[in-house]
């Protein structure tokens, strides 16, 4: 049986190390107010990077994690610290076996001072709607 899973590692400046440690603190509040725990997958893991006076987060999946939950993780975190700016990252899915159509990725930007959405790309959709002769932009 084949396992499937999805990668990511990317930082989130929230500007101060005074934010990135309410960030962690957010991050459990979120998990115990099942905010992020509803969704079947791994989530993700949270670090402060691992520098002097860091205010980057390190958030990244440890075997398999969910971007929906990141994307909502950094909407919050966005509206908690007065984040401005644009914010993206980038995704793999990969499979333990070769299987068809189970390799891909994705990525995502939001615009941290809305937490609009500003584009995102899905590598699979992309590439079946090119493949059956439509404007995958349209």
């Amino acid at each position: 049986m084949a396992d499937y899973f999805t990668h990511f590692s990317c930082i989130l400046d929230v500007g101060s190390p005074e934010n990135a440690a309410g960030a962690l603190e957010l991050y459990n509040v979120l998990a115990s107010e099942d905010e992020m725990a509803d969704l079947p997958s791994d989530g993700f893991l949270l670090s402060i990077k691992p520098d002097h006076d860091s205010g980057q987060l390190w958030i990244r999946d440890d075997v398999s994690g969910d971007p929906e939950q990141v994307i909502r993780f950094v909407k919050r975190c966005a509206a908690e610290f007065g984040l401005t700016g644009l914010w993206g990252f980038q995704y793999a899915t990969t499979c333990s076996q070769a299987r068809v159509n189970a390799f891909g990725g994705g990525a995502h930007a939001l615009d941290l001072a809305t937490g609009e959405t500003v584009d995102w790309i899905f590598s699979g959709s992309w590439l079946e709607i090119v493949l059956a002769g439509g404007d995958p932009y349209a």
